[in-house]
């Protein structure tokens, strides 16, 4: 077993990536680190689908980090992911992050370093008036867009104009951000393989039981608390249609529908990054998402 080594769990939402983190996670006697862009906030749990109660006394980090209404980001992420790597690594386990954020675990696993970039009040103002497809094809002008994943609302696009056009500013900076300049972490990388139609039926089952265990109510205590409907429906998906509805912008039905088909297109979408770290270099080991726990784990092990 290499000794520097990380595992990464990495799949399409609703797949069973919790379940299989915390089953390596008691055969190597390791920590979990999350990838996902949403559990890092406090009180948005069953619409972030943070399943606690899967990892028993398994240790986790880079959840429950922050306060609901923040803007968490990827500069932010890849700092605690390296704090916490090294905290797991200091204790002798094996580090396991898992997670669903492409790019959050892509750009982890690259070794970039991101500057905190500021915001850019004229620019923000400037571009306040345009529409969605406007920003992103002002985006293109600025880099190749793998995807739209993370820029699918004005904020996101508007945010990623102003980091581009920080970098032109600092180019010393934007190379610290440059994939071909870093060092990439080593890691055995292990991609749960779902059938499509498996794949919604979890899916559309996950969110029934999500949504009677108080998905609505969570919403309900958020907004309750002092977070406006735009500061949730930021956050995109549950947030944002539940939202909806709590508001009285969509009935249920029409929310319920409009959700299940978001987060299937989310799902799809997740799986076009992880097909795009592929060709980008990247080696997924994918294995069958109906395996049993044990099986799984002597796999992963012999690949170790």
């Amino acid at each position: 077993m290499n000794e520097g080594k990380i595992i990464t769990i990495i799949g399409p939402t609703a797949s069973g990536k919790t379940g299989r983190a915390v089953t390596l996670a008691r055969r190597f006697d390791g920590e979990i680190l999350s990838g996902d862009s949403r559990q890092v906030y406090r009180q948005m749990d069953l619409g972030t689908g943070k399943d606690l109660q899967e990892y028993g006394n398994i240790p986790y980090h880079l959840i429950d980090i922050c306060s609901p209404g923040e803007k968490y980001n990827l500069h932010r992420f890849l700092k605690d992911f390296s704090v916490a790597l090294s905290s797991i690594k200091a204790k002798n386990k094996m580090p396991i992050l898992c997670g669903g954020s492409g790019m959050y675990v892509e750009s982890a696993l690259s070794g970039i370093e991101l500057p905190e970039v500021p915001e850019n009040e004229g620019l923000r103002k400037e571009l306040s008036a345009k529409s969605l497809s406007e920003l992103v094809e002002i985006l293109k002008r600025y880099k190749t867009l793998h995807n739209t994943t993370d820029v699918d609302t004005v904020k996101r696009a508007i945010r990623a104009i102003e980091i581009e056009e920080y970098y032109i500013s600092y180019p010393e900076l934007a190379n610290r951000a440059d994939r071909s300049k870093s060092k990439p972490i080593e890691s055995l990388i292990i991609g749960i393989e779902i059938p499509r139609d498996e794949r919604r039926k979890r899916i559309s089952e996950r969110l029934e039981r999500r949504i009677e265990a108080g998905m609505i109510d969570e919403i309900r205590e958020l907004l309750k608390d002092g977070l406006s409907p735009e500061d949730l429906i930021y956050y995109g998906l549950e947030y944002k249609f539940l939202t909806l509805y709590v508001i009285g912008q969509l009935s249920f039905d029409e929310m319920k529908k409009q959700l299940e088909i978001a987060i299937h297109q989310f799902a799809k979408r997740q799986m076009t990054w992880f097909r795009g770290m592929e060709k980008r270099g990247f080696k997924i080991n994918w294995l069958p998402f109906d395996m049993s726990d044990i099986e799984f784990a002597d796999r992963v092990e012999e690949m170790l």
